[in-house]
């Protein structure tokens, strides 16, 4: 399946502080990017957070992106306040209690030469689902940033930028569609 010709799909860092809306406030993620023609974020980022958007003008997209029953992975690198424990490290992989659900399972693993620092793999999209999971043991999330979403990395592409996805990214795009 390939991606339709007029349609836009745009990878953007968003930096801390730009909020994930249409809306016409200040700080908005349209105003950020300035592209010249009408695209929306694929979900969202909090405030607080940074990194890998998907930004398109295709609606279709954003809903298989987006929509839970598709479990796409989306992979982050989580920055806290204290060291990991093990028993944070268990309980995110085998999924917990948030206080307003189960998570469900996740990969999580320790950055190694670091204690403070490790990448999670959502498949789920509980709102603020990362800093609740870590609020759940007293940590403080100092940095997080989303670095991929199914197949598309953030690679170097400096906060504050976009760039289009390349051929190759949405050819693996759409073909993982074609699977569901």
């Amino acid at each position: 399946m390939k991606a339709p010709k007029n349609f836009i799909y745009i990878a953007y860092n968003k930096p801390v502080g730009i909020i994930c809306t249409t809306e016409k406030i200040e700080g908005n993620i349209i105003d950020a990017i300035n592209y010249p023609e009408r695209i929306l974020p694929v979900g969202r980022l909090d405030k607080a957070s940074e990194g890998l958007i998907l930004m398109t003008n295709d609606g279709a997209i954003m809903n298989k992106i987006t929509h839970p029953d598709f479990e796409h992975e989306k992979e982050y690198v989580v920055t806290l306040n204290l060291p990991l424990r093990t028993q944070f490290v268990k309980a995110v992989a085998e999924g917990m209690d948030i206080g307003i659900g189960i998570t469900d399972p996740c990969v999580i693993t320790p950055e190694s030469g670091s204690r403070r620092i490790f990448r999670i793999i959502l498949k789920q999209g509980i709102n603020r689902q990362i800093r609740r999971m870590c609020n759940v043991f007293g940590y403080q999330v100092l940095k997080l940033q989303r670095v991929r979403i199914m197949n598309i990395n953030l690679g170097k592409l400096k906060v504050g930028e976009w760039r289009h996805l390349t051929e190759e990214e949405k050819t693996e795009l759409f073909a993982s569609f074609a699977k569901h």
